[in-house]
């Protein structure tokens, strides 16, 4: 277990928020006893994604009753992964918890994580346990996935995690060197090892506000972590491209042997309008597959910086150990 930076801050509490404005005064509310019933230093980084509500001048409010609080405001929306890399690269204790700002992941765990995290262990990821108010669709979703990238990938990722966890400072030192701009934080921080322990929670229901994370972008996000630690899907469509020509070779012998020495009309038009699209359809599903991957390899090569700071409140550290002042305007600087 490290200790905590020049700053003394010992606990970095991350928290991404998008439209959260409901949530913020009242997660803070639950928050801060907690943090306080630890008896450590601590700081909370807010880190506002391009809300389109008042969540940041809520913010401001609190670092106005508490120092403690701080405010990244980002540029626009860059999306909960890229969201939560700019609050660890900014915080400066020697543990961080990361969690979201719905309030769906309960304060009252944080003395637990505190707890594992003194006995030794550098993570101390959640479990989440779907309530009954969960939809069915979700759960069977979360399931499939966590089963199907588990089977693709050789970093197991554990079933049910959240990104509610506690970092040491040695393991954020870590993943601050990970370059990635494709982020999936559950299989990074199951990728770079040392000693983990899971601890399960029940997922409490939203209090305001709606979810940030529509179907389409819960599709996105298994598809960030299926690409990110998985070339499977490459080897399925070579795999898919052996069986179709297989069998394409094969009803060609048939097709042969039937004009050689059969008397029979072959009506071919059904035959040959099939063999057409499903070749069509395995060779888009090949296409698309190829494309996901070239995507990212594209994305990757630009060099673009992560995201881009439009505002600071608090005496904000970032990683390189370049400080700004609280509240200073950023003018758009990009990091990273």
């Amino acid at each position: 277990m490290t200790g905590s930076g020049e700053s003394g801050v010992v606990l970095s509490v991350v928290i991404p928020v998008l439209n959260e404005q409901g949530n913020v005064p009242v997660l803070y509310e639950s928050l801060e006893p907690v943090l306080r019933a630890v008896h450590l230093p601590y700081e909370i980084i807010f880190v506002d994604d391009g809300s389109r509500d008042r969540s940041a001048e809520e913010v401001e409010r609190l670092h106005a009753r508490n120092p403690r609080v701080k405010l990244i405001s980002l540029s626009r929306n860059f999306g909960h992964q890229i969201a939560l890399s700019a609050g660890i690269e900014h915080a400066e204790g020697g543990a961080v918890i990361t969690m979201d700002g719905d309030l769906q992941h309960p304060p009252e765990l944080i003395p637990t994580l505190v707890e594992k995290w003194r006995e030794g262990y550098a993570i101390v990821y959640t479990v989440r346990r779907d309530s009954r108010e969960t939809g069915l669709f979700k759960r069977w979703s979360a399931a499939m996935f966590y089963r199907l990238i588990n089977l693709m990938t050789k970093t197991p990722i554990p079933v049910g995690a959240a990104d509610f966890r506690l970092l040491d400072r040695m393991v954020v030192d870590e993943l601050l060197k990970l370059k990635e701009h494709a982020r999936f934080f559950r299989g990074l921080v199951s990728w770079v090892g040392f000693r983990q322990i899971g601890v399960p929670y029940t997922v409490p229901s939203r209090l305001a506000g709606r979810s940030g994370y529509s179907f389409a972008k819960m599709v996105r996000f298994a598809m960030d972590g299926i690409t990110s630690f998985s070339s499977f899907p490459l080897r399925l469509a070579t795999y898919m491209g052996f069986v179709v020509s297989g069998v394409s070779f094969l009803y060609g012998v048939y097709t042969v042997y039937m004009g050689l020495f059969s008397e029979r009309v072959i009506p071919g038009w059904a035959s040959l309008v099939t063999a057409v699209l499903f070749l069509g359809g395995v060779q888009l599903i090949a296409l698309g597959i190829v494309g996901e991957y070239v995507g990212r390899i594209y994305d990757q090569v630009k060099g673009r910086p992560l995201y881009v700071v439009q505002k600071t409140v608090g005496d904000v550290q970032r990683a390189d150990g370049a400080r700004r002042a609280g509240g200073e305007e950023t003018d758009g600087a990009p990091t990273r």
